[in-house]
């Protein structure tokens, strides 16, 4: 018996126990997500076990909510945006920088699946809060899902894990934490919001070619900030040129 039984049977019982929020309306309003694996994995992960019992009835919103500790859960879409563009593969080893609710978590570990694997074996999450994560392990281990999950500073990445073959960073830093950079894996994708705090950010698609950085502007964004000592020395921020 595939090792994913358990878990699709584990949030089959949740669905049933939750009082009707309607259809997921995402699959039919998002004509930029044309992956059918990410949509997919819309359909199966309920984004309304990753929020607070009272904000469930909105958890089917296209808006962000919030989660504690100062931080929110991303709207639905730009997160799907960001997981598209890291073209996720079965098998694929991918560090996530912000576990936060552990619903983007969720999704990394349904698009990097392989059968009779334990789910979420080629995910790595790291968060900044502690509490967060708390939560965050407790849902995941809910339904079944076991990636690695870390409490510590995300600019500094997993350095005992590399290479990644995908970077995805859920707050933004004010450039890209170098750290990051040298941990993506040759032919990798990294995708991140970078800019200020108090200013519209701008979310990339960063590429490594034989070596070499290649980025692309996604589009605007607004992120919660990714703090961290790190970025306050200028020699720690990769060139985006």
């Amino acid at each position: 018996m595939s090792v994913w039984n358990e878990v699709r049977k584990r949030l089959e019982a949740f669905r049933q126990n939750l009082p009707s929020l309607g259809e997921v309306p995402w699959a039919r309003d998002w004509p930029e997500i044309t992956d059918p694996r990410v949509r997919a994995a819309f359909e199966i992960v309920p984004r309304a076990a990753f929020v607070p019992e009272h904000l469930r009835k909105w958890s089917l919103r296209d808006a962000p909510l919030p989660i504690g500790e100062g931080q929110t859960i991303s709207q639905p879409f730009v997160v799907a945006l960001m997981v598209q563009a890291l073209h996720l593969q079965p098998g694929d080893r991918v560090l996530e920088i912000g576990t936060g609710s552990g619903f983007q978590t969720a999704l990394l570990c349904e698009l990097t699946a392989e059968p009779d694997v334990r789910p979420g074996a080629g995910v790595y999450s790291i968060e900044q809060s502690p509490e967060l994560a708390r939560r965050a392990a407790a849902t995941l281990d809910q339904f079944g899902y076991t990636p690695h999950l870390h409490v510590g500073d995300g600019a500094q990445g997993w350095p005992d894990a590399p290479p990644f073959d995908a970077i995805i960073v859920s707050a933004a830093p004010r450039c890209l934490p170098k750290p990051l950079w040298t941990q993506l894996a040759e032919g990798g994708r990294l995708v991140v919001p970078i800019g200020a705090a108090d200013a519209e950010q701008m979310l990339w698609l960063v590429r490594k070619k034989q070596g070499a950085l290649q980025a692309v502007q996604m589009g605007p964004v607004r992120f919660v900030p990714l703090l961290s000592p790190l970025l306050d020395d200028p020699a720690m921020c990769q060139e985006m040129t």
